[in-house]
This record gives structure tokens, sequence and C-alpha cells, in this order.
């Protein structure tokens, strides 16, 4: 699909990134709620918060989302990036959204001069694995979260 385009997110984008932000909370079972949808929408709007996101259209659809945000690095004495989210509609996927969308997110690694752009994923997330295989290493690090 060569006519996917990659923009940033916009107000009048909310009714169907709500959708693809549902299918991205499903697939790692994680229950959303009023507020924090509504957090995460303000975020995305706030063009002085860190958070961005960005959306793939096709056919007047979005088709796919990016929630990307700067984040220090303090070995390297740098700024990089970190991508928090990445969906793609289950219709749509294999049909070039996330190239388009890693495309864009690369142009802004360079237009920010981040070095790297940094995510995670489950394990056992093995379709999305195979795809960011071609786009980036796997580090071996592993992750923790101390709950407070």
């Amino acid at each position: 699909m060569s006519d996917v385009q990659v923009r940033p997110l916009a107000k009048t984008d909310y009714d169907q990134w709500l959708q693809l932000y549902y299918g991205y909370a499903d697939h790692y079972k994680f229950t959303l709620t009023e507020d924090s949808i509504q957090t995460t929408w303000g975020w995305l709007m706030d063009a002085a918060h860190p958070v961005q996101g960005l959306v793939a259209v096709h056919d007047d659809r979005l088709v796919g989302l990016a929630h990307v945000r700067p984040m220090p690095s303090p070995l390297r004495g740098k700024v990089i990036g970190f991508l928090d989210d990445l969906f793609v509609d289950h219709g749509q996927r294999g049909n070039g959204v996330v190239e388009a969308l890693m495309t864009r997110l690369k142009a802004m690694a360079q237009d920010n001069e981040w070095e790297v752009i940094r995510w995670i994923t489950r394990d056992n997330n093995y379709r999305a694995r195979r795809v960011y295989d071609k786009y980036a290493g796997k580090t071996d690090w592993n992750l923790y979260e101390m709950s407070c």
C-alpha cells in the first residue's frame, strides 16, 4: 500500500485515534479508563508536552498510530527518541503501514538529532518482533517495573 501517508495527529482525529488506541490497549490486555484516555489525548494535543502523536492514513481513514517522545540518555549525554506506542489496524497489517510509520519516525529522529529511537515490546509479540527486526537490533536488556 504505497499510498499510506503519515502525519501528526490532529484534533479532528479523536474518534478514529481512540478506536486504534483501544485496539492497542486490548492487544496488551490493558484496560483504559476515561481519565487515562483524556490525559493521554491532552498530552498529544499539547504542543508543549513531550509526547507526540503520528498517524498513518489510508483513504482518509486512520490505520495506524505511533506515540513518541524525547528521552534523555545520561550515558550518551544526549537526548534520544522513545517510541511508547505503535499500533496498526488488524485489517491493514502487512500493507506497508509499519514501514510508513518507521520511515517517518526515522526522519523525525534525524530532525531532532536523536541517534536512536528505543522501544519495548512483549517477548511473545512474535509478529511485531519479526517486523521490528527489519528496522532495529534487539538489545539484551530486560525491563523491570517497580510499583510505587
